[in-house]
């Protein structure tokens, strides 16, 4: 068994940098405890209004723990991250920024939702219509193999911004290895989140990490590569899911087809406002490739788990 490590709270950065310098050296097989701020790094409050969301200083957002140093990392080797415990704050938030998201033309004006989070299995979007947690990193990774300072968004071969949801506790990451070390960090936590994260927010909270790191010496992978313990979706699956379809010779316009006919199904037959529509694709509907083989056409998948209406 490895030792046990806590990533000091106060020691993130907000950009890639291979020249960072390591705030912990690990070895294999040991087990680092992170407490991970929120997305927007405190500017965000519980008190917060949709108001606020305007004035978000930039270079503040995206707060990684980090960089840690993996004793014999080298590249040409692989990064395992064992995900053994992820457990959301008591509160979250999700917001719609005009200009950003798969649907530019649906945030016309900023939107705020604050999430209880308290119950830790589940939160309200409104009386009636409630998201299972899953909480997961949307930020991991090791640090570029290219030098020079890297903006958090958008993600590469080394990780990054990747928002995969599945990343959840009990699966296994796997990433390359850029240079000695690894430079491993993370952050962006999420309670909830969708496939596709269309409105550019999920439902982002503080959150407490364990995670166990080994090493795949001479494990050369081209990208991040994971591994799940389980079923994808068993929170949802249990009653079942309702899907819109978006038919494009483009995957994009695809998906963003299939999310706008989702948004007029939530807001008809649910009773949402847009924006609060919105925010349900963005934490709970998942987008799927449904098929890429007949030409001209592709076709892309919205599914509404139909757990979220009691």
């Amino acid at each position: 068994m490895g030792r046990e490590h806590i990533m000091p709270a106060d020691r993130v950065h907000y950009r890639w940098d291979n020249s960072i310098r390591p705030v912990l050296e690990i070895e294999p097989g040991d087990v680092v405890i992170y407490d991970l701020r929120e997305v927007s790094d405190g500017q965000i409050t519980p008190a917060a209004t949709a108001h606020d969301l305007p004035r978000l200083d930039m270079t503040r957002v995206y707060p990684l723990a980090g960089p840690i140093a993996v004793k014999g990392a080298r590249p040409g080797d692989a990064l395992e991250i064992e995900m053994l415990d992820l457990t959301a704050g008591s509160w979250g938030w999700s917001g719609i920024s005009p200009g950003f998201g798969l649907l530019p033309e649906e945030a016309t004006e900023p939107y705020l939702h604050i999430w209880d989070l308290s119950a830790g299995t589940a939160a309200d979007l409104r009386p009636g219509i409630r998201i299972p947690l899953d909480p997961f990193c949307g930020t991991i990774g090791v640090a570029p193999e290219t030098p020079g300072s890297h903006p958090v968004m958008p993600p590469g071969r080394f990780g990054g911004n990747m928002d995969i949801r599945h990343l959840t506790q009990g699966a296994t990451l796997f990433l390359p290895v850029g240079v000695d070390g690894a430079l491993f960090s993370c952050g962006d936590p999420h309670a909830a989140q969708g496939d596709g994260e269309v409105c550019v927010s999920a439902s982002e909270a503080p959150m407490r990490a364990r995670l166990r790191f080994r090493l795949r010496k001479r494990f050369s992978i081209p990208g991040p590569q994971f591994s799940v313990a389980g079923p994808l979706t068993p929170k949802h699956d249990r009653r079942g899911y309702y899907a819109t379809t978006g038919v494009a010779p483009d995957l994009m316009e695809a998906t963003r087809a299939a999310t706008r006919a989702m948004l007029d199904h939530l807001v008809r037959s649910y009773g949402l406002g847009r924006q609060e529509a919105y925010v349900l694709c963005s934490v709970a509907v998942d987008l799927k490739v449904s098929e890429v083989v007949d030409a001209p056409n592709w076709i892309v998948s919205a599914y509404l788990p139909l757990i979220l209406f009691g």
